[in-house]
This record gives C-alpha cells, sequence and structure tokens, in this order.
C-alpha cells in the first residue's frame, strides 16, 4: 500500500505539535530540536494524506510559551490546540483561558513527566484552574508517568473537567495491559468525561500497542477514543514519515469504521 493510499483516512489528528527552532525552550527541556515544523508544514502533511482537521498539542518544550500556536489558530480554522499554563487563577487568567477559548483553544496540556515531585492536584490553586476550564468546556490533557495515574486522575475528576489521557495511558512495558496506570485510566473512562488518545504508537513496542489498543477499544469503544500522530515525532532521529503513523493506526485499529468513527470523537469533542 503506498503511502497515501489509506481507504478512508482519519478525518482528524488530534494530537501533533507546531514549532520554530528559535522558541524559547524551559531550563527542563528534554531534547532541542534544530528544526522548524510550522503549522502550515503539518497541514501540507494533513493534506497529502486526506485529513481534514488537526489539533496541535502544547509540547512541554516550550512551557505557557502559548504565541506561536495562538498566532497559527487565528490564520488557521482546520486547527485547534491545547496551551500550557500556570495554576495561579485568578480573574486575569479566566478572562485569558476565555479569550483562548474563542481563539481555538479547546484544553491545557498537563505536563508531569520529568518532574522531581508531583504539584498537589487537589489544592487551591489547581482545582480552581480545573473548574474555571470546565466552566469554559476546555478540557485538561495529561501527560504523566502511567505509574502516577492512579494518584492523579481522581484528583482531575473530583473537579468535574473533561480529561483527556495521552500516549496510551502510559503503559508498563513489562505489566502491559495490567499496569495500575493503565486500569486507573480505564476506570476513570467510567466515569463518563475520560477520553484516551493512541497518540504516538511509534513510541511503544508494537505488540503491546496493539494490546492496549485491543483492550481499549473493548472498554471504551471509539466513542472514548481518540487518535494522533505525534508529528513531527520530537526525540526520534529519524523522524518517520507521517504516513507510518497512519500505517500503525490502520494496523492497531484494523477495522475503517472504528477508525472513522475514533475520528468523529475528536471532531465532535474539539470542532462541533
Amino acid at each position: 500500500m503506498s503511502e497515501c493510499a489509506l481507504p478512508l483516512p482519519p478525518v482528524i489528528d488530534a494530537h501533533a505539535h507546531i514549532f520554530t527552532r528559535d522558541m524559547p525552550l524551559t531550563g527542563q527541556a528534554w531534547t532541542r530540536p534544530d528544526y522548524d515544523f510550522t503549522a502550515e508544514q503539518h497541514l501540507a502533511a494533513l493534506d497529502q494524506h486526506g485529513v481534514a482537521f488537526g489539533v496541535i498539542s502544547a509540547a512541554s518544550l516550550f512551557g505557557d510559551y502559548n504565541e506561536y500556536t495562538l498566532e497559527a489558530l487565528s490564520r488557521h480554522p482546520r486547527l485547534r490546540a491545547t496551551v500550557i499554563v500556570r495554576p495561579d487563577t485568578d480573574q486575569a487568567t479566566f478572562a485569558q483561558l476565555a479569550r483562548m477559548a474563542n481563539s481555538g483553544v479547546v484544553g491545557v496540556r498537563l505536563t508531569l513527566r520529568r518532574l522531581p515531585q508531583l504539584p498537589d492536584l487537589g489544592g487551591d490553586s489547581y482545582q480552581r484552574l480545573f473548574k474555571c476550564m470546565a466552566d469554559l468546556g476546555l478540557h485538561v490533557e495529561v501527560l504523566a508517568h502511567g505509574k502516577d495515574f492512579p494518584a492523579i486522575l481522581p484528583l482531575i475528576e473530583a473537579s468535574g473537567v473533561t480529561v483527556v489521557v495521552d500516549h496510551f495511558a502510559d503503559p508498563d512495558r513489562r505489566l502491559g495491559i495490567e499496569s495500575p496506570g493503565f486500569l486507573a485510566a480505564l476506570r476513570s473512562v467510567e466515569s463518563g468525561r475520560t477520553f484516551i488518545k493512541l497518540a504516538a504508537a511509534n513510541r511503544l513496542d508494537a505488540e503491546l500497542a496493539k494490546a492496549c489498543a485491543r483492550r481499549l477499544l473493548e472498554v471504551c469503544g471509539p466513542e472514548r477514543l481518540m487518535w494522533g500522530s505525534d508529528a513531527p515525532f520530537i526525540g526520534h532521529e529519524h523522524r518517520p514519515p507521517y504516513g507510518e503513523a497512519l500505517r500503525l493506526f490502520e494496523e492497531l485499529v484494523p477495522d475503517a469504521r472504528q477508525r472513522h468513527a475514533i475520528g468523529l470523537t475528536a471532531l465532535r469533542q474539539f470542532f462541533f
């Protein structure tokens, strides 16, 4: 099958990153891209493969520098995005979030990996932020180590905000679908406000990714799953072509109707 020949391509890529090499990095940046991946480059990849819409996921490398993403949203109505904000919520922060929501921002990404200590998500600062987000119809996009999900997901859920869990819920490579974090994410889906993304499949062992996808489809169904390419595959030296992510999606979800349904889930959540 050629790179462009997937039948019924996903209607939406719900997880990719855009940036330029001159954007400011945080002091904790785990890698330093020496290339650009602009909104226009991403849209060109979507067009080449018949994908209509995209959701930009805020990259932890750049912290709360959201300006490039917000500017891209102003030019490209086919895109939505998440941002990173600090949890010191007040009236000014709420107004800022409201403006972002009106401009195409659909959520706030919590980047909890590689931290020496997890923040207190049950504390006033984070709970106020989550409540503000719930009021504005925004979701919390959670990037965390799977082992931390049993502790953090109930704290986020308690606020009433919608939750989107990144990267298959980061299953343990040894325990697979029996990983405590993976099981905690499945329980969270049953609460009714949580979605899980089949994103960055190329970062998982192939058999583990397949096992996780099967279990997620059994428990969650396409109605609670989203797919994302993770383009431009930051940290992967060989930077696989975009079509490789589509091929992996087809392998993980062989039924074209289910793949399409997963796309419609993200489309309803983020666009309509």
